[in-house]
Protein backbone atom coordinates (compact mmCIF):
# COMPACT_ATOMS: atom_id res chain seq x y z
CA UNK A 1 0.00 0.00 0.00
CA UNK A 2 1.39 3.39 -0.97
CA UNK A 3 2.70 5.95 1.47
CA UNK A 4 2.51 9.62 0.50
CA UNK A 5 4.56 12.50 1.84
CA UNK A 6 3.71 16.09 2.67
CA UNK A 7 5.94 18.90 3.86
CA UNK A 8 5.18 19.82 7.47
CA UNK A 9 3.04 22.90 8.06
CA UNK A 10 2.85 24.71 11.39
CA UNK A 11 -0.91 24.16 11.38
CA UNK A 12 -0.12 20.46 11.92
CA UNK A 13 1.82 21.08 15.15
CA UNK A 14 -0.69 19.55 17.58
CA UNK A 15 -1.27 16.50 15.38
CA UNK A 16 2.50 16.02 15.04
CA UNK A 17 3.08 16.15 18.78
CA UNK A 18 0.14 13.84 19.55
CA UNK A 19 1.56 11.31 17.09
CA UNK A 20 5.04 11.66 18.55
CA UNK A 21 3.79 11.15 22.12
CA UNK A 22 1.95 7.92 21.22
CA UNK A 23 4.66 6.52 18.93
CA UNK A 24 6.94 3.59 19.65
CA UNK A 25 10.18 5.56 19.27
CA UNK A 26 9.48 9.29 19.46
CA UNK A 27 11.37 11.44 21.96
CA UNK A 28 11.33 14.93 23.35
CA UNK A 29 13.78 15.89 20.61
CA UNK A 30 11.30 14.94 17.86
CA UNK A 31 8.49 17.13 19.19
CA UNK A 32 7.50 20.44 17.65
CA UNK A 33 7.38 21.78 21.17
CA UNK A 34 11.11 21.17 21.53
CA UNK A 35 12.07 22.15 17.99
CA UNK A 36 10.16 25.42 18.24
CA UNK A 37 12.33 26.76 21.06
CA UNK A 38 15.13 27.50 18.58
CA UNK A 39 15.19 31.08 17.27
CA UNK A 40 13.27 31.18 13.99
CA UNK A 41 16.31 32.29 12.00
CA UNK A 42 18.60 29.51 13.30
CA UNK A 43 17.24 26.72 11.10
CA UNK A 44 15.12 26.48 7.97
CA UNK A 45 12.62 23.80 8.90
CA UNK A 46 11.98 21.15 6.26
CA UNK A 47 10.18 18.49 8.24
CA UNK A 48 8.06 15.85 6.50
CA UNK A 49 4.86 13.95 7.29
CA UNK A 50 4.08 10.59 5.73
CA UNK A 51 0.51 9.38 5.26
CA UNK A 52 -1.02 5.96 4.65
CA UNK A 53 -4.73 5.77 3.77
CA UNK A 54 -4.91 9.51 4.53
CA UNK A 55 -3.81 8.79 8.09
CA UNK A 56 -0.57 10.10 9.59
CA UNK A 57 1.88 7.19 9.47
CA UNK A 58 5.29 8.68 10.22
CA UNK A 59 6.97 12.01 10.96
CA UNK A 60 10.49 13.09 10.06
CA UNK A 61 11.90 16.29 11.63
CA UNK A 62 14.45 17.93 9.34
CA UNK A 63 16.14 21.16 8.34
CA UNK A 64 17.57 22.58 5.14
CA UNK A 65 21.24 23.40 5.72
CA UNK A 66 24.53 23.57 3.87
CA UNK A 67 26.67 20.70 5.11
CA UNK A 68 30.19 20.22 3.77
CA UNK A 69 29.36 22.41 0.81
CA UNK A 70 26.17 20.60 -0.21
CA UNK A 71 22.52 21.48 0.32
CA UNK A 72 21.47 18.86 2.84
CA UNK A 73 18.19 17.61 4.24
CA UNK A 74 19.37 16.91 7.80
CA UNK A 75 17.35 15.18 10.50
CA UNK A 76 17.94 17.17 12.69
CA UNK A 77 20.65 19.76 13.48
CA UNK A 78 18.79 21.31 16.40
CA UNK A 79 18.37 18.04 18.31
CA UNK A 80 20.51 15.23 19.61
CA UNK A 81 18.90 12.93 17.06
CA UNK A 82 16.10 12.70 14.51
CA UNK A 83 14.96 10.07 12.02
CA UNK A 84 11.56 8.56 11.31
CA UNK A 85 9.04 8.37 14.14
CA UNK A 86 6.38 5.66 13.77
CA UNK A 87 3.90 3.50 15.64
CA UNK A 88 4.49 0.00 16.96
CA UNK A 89 4.57 -2.75 14.37
CA UNK A 90 6.38 -0.99 11.52
CA UNK A 91 7.04 -3.61 8.82
CA UNK A 92 10.24 -4.06 6.85
CA UNK A 93 8.24 -3.36 3.67
CA UNK A 94 7.01 -0.03 5.03
CA UNK A 95 10.54 0.83 6.16
CA UNK A 96 11.67 0.47 2.54
CA UNK A 97 8.78 2.62 1.30
CA UNK A 98 9.48 5.37 3.85
CA UNK A 99 13.15 5.62 2.89
CA UNK A 100 12.31 5.49 -0.83
CA UNK A 101 9.76 8.29 -0.42
CA UNK A 102 12.26 10.32 1.60
CA UNK A 103 14.73 10.08 -1.28
CA UNK A 104 12.04 11.02 -3.81
CA UNK A 105 11.08 14.03 -1.68
CA UNK A 106 14.68 15.21 -1.25
CA UNK A 107 15.40 14.96 -4.97
CA UNK A 108 12.18 16.75 -5.88
CA UNK A 109 13.05 19.59 -3.49
CA UNK A 110 16.53 20.02 -4.98
CA UNK A 111 18.62 18.62 -2.13
CA UNK A 112 22.07 17.21 -2.86
CA UNK A 113 22.37 15.08 0.26
CA UNK A 114 20.37 13.48 3.08
CA UNK A 115 21.81 13.05 6.60
CA UNK A 116 20.00 11.32 9.46
CA UNK A 117 21.05 10.82 13.09
CA UNK A 118 19.08 8.00 14.67
CA UNK A 119 18.40 7.70 18.41
CA UNK A 120 20.19 4.78 20.10
CA UNK A 121 18.07 1.63 19.96
CA UNK A 122 17.12 1.92 23.65
CA UNK A 123 14.68 4.68 22.64
CA UNK A 124 12.62 2.11 20.73
CA UNK A 125 9.90 0.77 23.01
CA UNK A 126 9.79 -2.26 20.71
CA UNK A 127 13.36 -2.94 19.60
CA UNK A 128 13.81 -2.75 15.83
CA UNK A 129 16.73 -2.10 13.48
CA UNK A 130 14.56 -2.05 10.37
CA UNK A 131 15.40 1.57 9.60
CA UNK A 132 19.16 1.04 9.99
CA UNK A 133 18.98 -1.94 7.67
CA UNK A 134 16.90 -0.07 5.11
CA UNK A 135 19.17 2.97 5.03
CA UNK A 136 22.14 0.73 4.22
CA UNK A 137 20.19 -1.20 1.57
CA UNK A 138 19.18 2.06 -0.08
CA UNK A 139 22.76 3.26 -0.40
CA UNK A 140 23.28 5.31 2.75
CA UNK A 141 26.67 5.03 4.45
CA UNK A 142 27.78 5.82 7.99
CA UNK A 143 28.92 9.40 8.41
CA UNK A 144 29.86 8.54 11.98
CA UNK A 145 29.03 6.09 14.75
CA UNK A 146 29.20 7.62 18.20
CA UNK A 147 28.99 5.61 21.44
CA UNK A 148 26.54 6.51 24.19
CA UNK A 149 26.87 5.13 27.73
CA UNK A 150 23.73 3.41 28.99
CA UNK A 151 22.79 1.99 32.39
CA UNK A 152 20.12 -0.72 32.39
CA UNK A 153 17.76 0.06 35.26
CA UNK A 154 17.10 -2.87 37.60
CA UNK A 155 14.10 -3.29 39.89
CA UNK A 156 16.02 -2.36 43.06
CA UNK A 157 18.83 0.11 43.70
CA UNK A 158 20.97 -2.57 45.37
CA UNK A 159 21.05 -4.52 42.08
CA UNK A 160 22.32 -1.45 40.25
CA UNK A 161 24.87 -0.71 42.97
CA UNK A 162 26.25 -4.24 42.54
CA UNK A 163 27.16 -3.24 38.96
CA UNK A 164 29.07 -0.15 40.16
CA UNK A 165 32.83 -0.44 40.13
CA UNK A 166 34.33 -0.43 43.62
CA UNK A 167 35.66 3.18 43.47
CA UNK A 168 32.14 4.41 42.60
CA UNK A 169 30.58 2.53 45.50
CA UNK A 170 33.23 3.93 47.84
CA UNK A 171 32.70 7.44 46.46
CA UNK A 172 28.93 7.71 46.93
CA UNK A 173 29.20 6.21 50.42
CA UNK A 174 31.90 8.76 51.28
CA UNK A 175 29.55 11.52 50.12
CA UNK A 176 26.83 10.17 52.38
CA UNK A 177 29.21 10.09 55.36
CA UNK A 178 30.30 13.66 54.65
CA UNK A 179 26.67 14.78 54.84
CA UNK A 180 26.14 15.65 51.17
CA UNK A 181 22.43 16.11 50.44
CA UNK A 182 20.67 15.59 47.11
CA UNK A 183 17.61 17.54 46.10
CA UNK A 184 15.78 18.88 43.10
CA UNK A 185 16.89 22.43 42.54
CA UNK A 186 15.78 25.54 40.68
CA UNK A 187 19.24 27.11 40.93
CA UNK A 188 19.94 26.81 37.23
CA UNK A 189 22.10 29.94 37.30
CA UNK A 190 24.35 28.45 39.99
CA UNK A 191 24.67 25.15 38.15
CA UNK A 192 25.29 26.90 34.84
CA UNK A 193 28.25 28.79 36.32
CA UNK A 194 29.73 25.49 37.51
CA UNK A 195 29.11 23.88 34.12
CA UNK A 196 30.50 26.79 32.09
CA UNK A 197 33.67 26.94 34.19
CA UNK A 198 34.24 23.18 33.92
CA UNK A 199 33.76 23.06 30.16
CA UNK A 200 36.08 26.02 29.72
CA UNK A 201 38.97 24.58 31.72
CA UNK A 202 38.54 21.00 30.52
CA UNK A 203 37.58 21.34 26.87
CA UNK A 204 37.63 25.10 26.10
CA UNK A 205 34.02 24.92 24.86
CA UNK A 206 30.68 26.47 25.82
CA UNK A 207 27.52 24.56 26.89
CA UNK A 208 25.17 23.52 24.07
CA UNK A 209 22.50 25.87 25.46
CA UNK A 210 22.73 29.37 26.83
CA UNK A 211 21.39 29.80 30.36
CA UNK A 212 18.37 31.58 28.90
CA UNK A 213 17.67 28.66 26.54
CA UNK A 214 18.08 26.10 29.32
CA UNK A 215 15.63 27.94 31.55
CA UNK A 216 13.25 28.32 28.61
CA UNK A 217 13.35 24.56 28.02
CA UNK A 218 12.83 23.88 31.72
CA UNK A 219 9.77 26.13 31.72
CA UNK A 220 8.42 24.33 28.64
CA UNK A 221 9.03 20.88 30.15
CA UNK A 222 8.30 21.35 33.83
CA UNK A 223 7.84 17.60 34.40
CA UNK A 224 10.42 16.28 31.96
CA UNK A 225 13.48 18.45 32.64
CA UNK A 226 14.91 18.54 36.16
CA UNK A 227 18.06 19.77 37.87
CA UNK A 228 19.34 17.61 40.71
CA UNK A 229 21.88 19.28 42.97
CA UNK A 230 24.39 17.90 45.48
CA UNK A 231 24.71 20.28 48.40
CA UNK A 232 27.14 20.78 51.24
CA UNK A 233 25.12 22.99 53.52
CA UNK A 234 23.59 25.58 51.19
CA UNK A 235 26.35 25.31 48.60
CA UNK A 236 25.79 23.38 45.36
CA UNK A 237 28.91 21.30 44.75
CA UNK A 238 27.62 19.29 41.76
CA UNK A 239 24.58 19.01 39.55
CA UNK A 240 22.95 16.97 36.81
CA UNK A 241 20.26 18.18 34.39
CA UNK A 242 18.04 15.28 33.39
CA UNK A 243 15.88 15.16 30.25
CA UNK A 244 13.13 12.53 30.41
CA UNK A 245 13.13 11.87 26.67
CA UNK A 246 10.38 9.27 26.46
CA UNK A 247 8.72 6.69 28.69
CA UNK A 248 11.73 4.36 28.55
CA UNK A 249 14.79 6.63 28.79
CA UNK A 250 15.99 9.42 31.04
CA UNK A 251 19.02 11.27 29.68
CA UNK A 252 21.74 12.97 31.73
CA UNK A 253 22.15 15.98 29.47
CA UNK A 254 24.49 18.07 31.64
CA UNK A 255 26.79 16.78 34.39
CA UNK A 256 29.18 19.02 36.29
CA UNK A 257 30.83 19.66 39.66
CA UNK A 258 32.99 22.21 41.42
CA UNK A 259 36.61 21.17 41.08
CA UNK A 260 37.40 22.72 44.46
CA UNK A 261 34.72 20.55 46.11
CA UNK A 262 35.50 17.29 44.33
CA UNK A 263 36.43 15.58 47.62
CA UNK A 264 32.71 15.50 48.50
CA UNK A 265 32.01 13.16 45.55
CA UNK A 266 28.75 14.92 44.78
CA UNK A 267 28.38 13.50 41.26
CA UNK A 268 28.67 9.92 42.53
CA UNK A 269 25.93 10.45 45.11
CA UNK A 270 23.81 12.25 42.51
CA UNK A 271 23.79 9.24 40.21
CA UNK A 272 22.99 6.88 43.07
CA UNK A 273 19.86 8.99 43.67
CA UNK A 274 19.09 9.48 39.97
CA UNK A 275 19.24 5.73 39.29
CA UNK A 276 16.94 5.12 42.25
CA UNK A 277 14.57 7.77 40.88
CA UNK A 278 14.63 6.01 37.47
CA UNK A 279 13.61 2.78 39.22
CA UNK A 280 10.75 4.50 41.05
CA UNK A 281 9.49 6.19 37.87
CA UNK A 282 9.65 3.06 35.72
CA UNK A 283 12.43 3.95 33.28
CA UNK A 284 14.28 1.13 31.55
CA UNK A 285 17.48 3.03 30.86
CA UNK A 286 19.61 5.90 32.06
CA UNK A 287 21.44 7.40 29.09
CA UNK A 288 24.70 9.08 30.11
CA UNK A 289 25.17 10.48 26.60
CA UNK A 290 28.09 10.03 24.25
CA UNK A 291 31.73 9.89 25.28
CA UNK A 292 33.00 10.02 21.70
CA UNK A 293 33.35 13.02 19.40
CA UNK A 294 33.59 12.22 15.69
CA UNK A 295 34.30 8.62 16.71
CA UNK A 296 37.25 9.54 18.93
CA UNK A 297 36.68 8.19 22.45
CA UNK A 298 37.40 10.13 25.61
CA UNK A 299 38.64 7.13 27.57
CA UNK A 300 38.57 8.92 30.91
CA UNK A 301 34.94 9.94 30.43
CA UNK A 302 34.13 6.42 29.27
CA UNK A 303 35.69 4.93 32.41
CA UNK A 304 33.78 7.38 34.61
CA UNK A 305 30.45 6.31 33.12
CA UNK A 306 31.37 2.61 33.14
CA UNK A 307 31.95 3.00 36.86
CA UNK A 308 28.16 3.13 37.28
CA UNK A 309 27.67 -0.12 35.37
CA UNK A 310 27.10 1.41 31.95
CA UNK A 311 27.77 -0.18 28.59
CA UNK A 312 27.91 1.32 25.11
CA UNK A 313 25.20 1.61 22.46
CA UNK A 314 25.57 3.28 19.08
CA UNK A 315 24.22 6.64 17.98
CA UNK A 316 24.55 6.46 14.21
CA UNK A 317 24.47 9.16 11.56
CA UNK A 318 23.70 7.99 8.02
CA UNK A 319 24.39 9.97 4.86
CA UNK A 320 23.43 9.69 1.20
CA UNK A 321 24.63 11.82 -1.71
CA UNK A 322 21.84 12.16 -4.23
Amino acid sequence: MSIEYKKYNSADEKRWDRFNAKSVNGTMFHSRKFLSYHPKDRFKDYSIEFYKKDKLFSIFPAVDIEFEGKRTLFSHRGSSYGGFVYNEGLSIADSYILVDELIVFAKAEGFERIAVTLPPIIYEHRLSNYMDFTFIKRGFTYLKREVSSVVCIEDHIDKNVKKFKQPNRTAFRKAQKLGVKIRKSEEYDVFYDILKHNLKIRHNVQPTHTLKELIQLKNMYKKDISLYGAYVGDEMVAGVVMFDCNKDVSLAFYISHKESMQEYRGVNLLFYHIINRCIEDGYKYLDFGIFTVNMEPNFGLGRFKEGFGSSGVLRDTFILDL
